[in-house]
């Protein structure tokens, strides 16, 4: 090699090291519909298909539903319009207040006196009001506080009988016939007429309810046998509707995942050293009443030790009933304890642990008067729980496998336990299992997605659809969506 082009190849590779020269990036694939065809989606489920945030479905709610998120990038692989039945509130209704005032969706706000953020509802809320469109062409069949056994009788939508056990007003809102539909039955109708996709995540609330009240109501969970048969039916009625038609299908998460569960510790009451001696003194005869108990052979020792009540100075456990423990009222001694480790208390209870009852200073709730079955699920209670989840996730994968050709399951309890261990991020900013902003999964309400963690749910139907029918729907980037609001 000649000396000038020997100095003139190391001048180049020089170059082209300081550089760090990019080489063009193949083109992504261009969207396409593989062996599916997503001409006219159809979605049924629950809240978190209706867009349910805050504790309430309103307009933004609404409209950052996986489901609408899901269609609009559909739309790119001949998605047609995803017709939602909109609820035209721009607050909602989170329930019924005091004095017949609604009370709107529940927001952050900052105590000034205590400094201790929480969830509160705006007032006043909007009213739930009829569906004006046209009910023939939605796509969206999503309803709050749906389960099986409501989403399969007429009852659910009939407006004459609005205080039956079954009645749902976001449901008769939008019912094609208040009082002989079903929500199943609109959404196979609309399947039926042209309906090509359709996703179907009903099941949930056969647990949840049960869940979100403390374990309090047992008529609110469904027997295995019945989650059975309704699933069936529920599903069945989709796949007859449309023959050609395929569906992406979602399992119920663990609870695990959800912050109405965790955000309130089990020793949320701090004492002085002053509140610690009275409210010792306060419990003094009934801890002397388990002693004799034991000494009657009436308890165990163990019994005796997780039912004593017993305050230090710091955080302390709250006095709870606990319906598994050995009766002693005709001692005087009610069942009763301070919650423990294995406790779960609902978000609910932070409404009302270390209020007075009836103004009476002595009367504290969690302290000298015990937190009710509704707002803590005991240990028992929990594990009934997590088999339930367990059985009926059994029931939902046997029921995809047995339509494998036309159903694809989307396990978002494996997602949600992803969020909860911190394995879900987009673009380097992760999606932590909880509801503080900008970075918290679940909106306010501890329950339901919000609007960023929606996207992410979006792009997991989409991942899972797009291997199992070799389809190419463009994800969206959560990042781009809203999460929680910041305190007020």
């Amino acid at each position: 090699m000649k000396p000038t082009a020997k100095y003139l190849l190391i001048a180049l590779l020089a170059v082209a090291g300081a550089c760090n020269y990019d080489f063009p990036e193949s083109p992504a694939p261009e969207p396409s519909s593989g062996q599916a065809d997503f001409t006219k989606m159809v979605s049924i489920g629950s809240s978190i298909t209706a867009g349910v945030m805050d504790g309430a479905l309103y307009n933004r709610s609404q409209q950052n539903s996986f489901s609408v998120i899901l269609a609009r990038q559909m739309e790119q692989v001949g998605g047609g319009p995803f017709r939602v039945p909109d609820i035209n509130a721009e607050v909602g209704f989170f329930s019924p207040g005091p004095g017949g005032i609604s009370l709107g969706r529940l927001i952050l706000r900052t105590n000034p006196n205590t400094g201790v953020t929480l969830p509160d509802p705006i007032i006043p809320g909007n009213p739930i009001t009829p569906f004006t469109g046209n009910k023939s062409e939605l796509n969206n069949f999503g309803v709050n506080r749906i389960s099986l056994g409501t989403a399969l009788i007429p009852e659910t939508g009939d407006i004459s009988q609005p205080n039956h056990p079954a009645f749902n007003p976001e449901y008769a809102r939008f019912a094609s016939s208040p009082g002989s539909s079903t929500l199943v039955g609109d959404a196979a109708a609309a399947l039926a007429n042209g309906g090509t996709f359709f996703t179907f995540w009903l099941g949930k609330n056969d647990v949840l309810g049960y869940a979100l009240t403390g374990g309090s109501n047992p008529g609110l969970l469904t027997s295995d046998a019945d989650f059975a048969n309704r699933y069936a039916l529920a599903l069945g009625a989709m796949l007859q509707a449309n023959p050609n038609a395929k569906g992406a299908v979602a399992n119920i998460p663990n609870l695990n995942a959800l912050p109405y569960f965790t955000l309130i510790p089990w020793n949320a009451v701090p004492l002085t050293s002053v509140q610690v001696s009275l409210a010792n003194n306060a419990y003094q005869g009934y801890n002397q009443g388990l002693d004799q108990a034991l000494a009657g052979n009436l308890i165990t020792a163990e019994e005796r030790n997780l039912r004593r009540i017993n305050f230090q100075v710091g955080a302390n456990g709250f006095v709870m009933t606990d319906e598994t423990l050995t009766d002693l009222s005709d001692r005087g001694l009610p069942s009763i304890r301070q919650s423990n480790a294995n406790d779960r208390a609902t978000l609910t209870l932070s409404q009302v642990l270390g209020t007075s009852i009836g103004g009476n200073p002595l009367n504290i709730v969690g302290l000298t008067v015990p937190v009710g079955d509704e707002y803590v699920l005991i240990p028992s209670e929990i594990d009934e729980i997590a088999q339930k989840i367990t059985t009926f996730n059994g029931i939902i994968a046997n029921a995809v496998q047995a339509q494998a050709d036309r159903l694809v399951l989307v396990d978002i309890n494996q997602m949600f336990n992803e969020v909860l261990q911190g394995q879900i991020s987009a673009g380097g900013v992760a999606l932590s299992p909880g509801i503080a902003p900008p970075n918290g999964a679940f909106s306010v309400d501890g329950v339901h997605p919000n609007g960023r963690a929606s996207a992410f749910i979006a792009n997991r139907f989409i991942e899972v659809i797009n291997q199992k029918w070799g389809s190419n729907i463009p994800t969206v980037n959560p990042n781009e969506f809203i999460g929680n609001d910041l305190p007020r």
